[in-house]
């Protein structure tokens, strides 16, 4: 498989953030995309805490784009630790079955982490994180 991309969404939000990723292998299953997509984001955020940031400035258009998202920062990290894979699956795996966020591929709700995927570069992906309502104001 060359690439997917996925949509990251909130409940309420307007903003859809579009995440693409390189896969090695095609999933055939719910289950092995979300491994897929950890895989990929873990090794994305230890390489992220792994690099040296010899550059302490920030260029005209770097704080332009910065500033378009909402905040500008060095970039600096103070936490160092880097993301353990497995553990970082086991949470997604209890976030999915405890309903913290749905998947869907092409407008179609996936509700098994069993449920086989037929999956190509055209395909749309969305997360959906839920939002939860809390008080008692009904």
């Amino acid at each position: 498989m060359e690439a997917l991309t996925i949509q990251l969404k909130r409940l309420g939000k307007k903003k859809v953030k579009q995440l693409p990723l390189t896969l090695e292998t095609t999933p055939k299953t719910l289950k092995e995309l979300l491994e897929a997509c950890v895989r990929n984001q873990v090794d994305a955020f230890n390489k992220k805490r792994e690099e040296v940031n010899v550059v302490g400035f920030l260029s005209p258009a770097e704080i332009q784009e910065q500033a378009e998202g909402g905040k500008v920062d060095f970039g600096d990290l103070a936490n160092k630790d880097l993301a353990v894979v497995q553990e970082a699956i086991d949470n997604i795996m209890v976030a999915f079955k405890d309903g913290l966020f749905v998947v869907f591929v092409d407008g179609d709700e996936i509700t098994a982490l069993e449920a086989p995927l037929t999956l190509t570069e055209d395909n749309v992906i969305a997360f959906i994180r839920m939002t939860f309502l809390v008080g008692s104001h009904w």
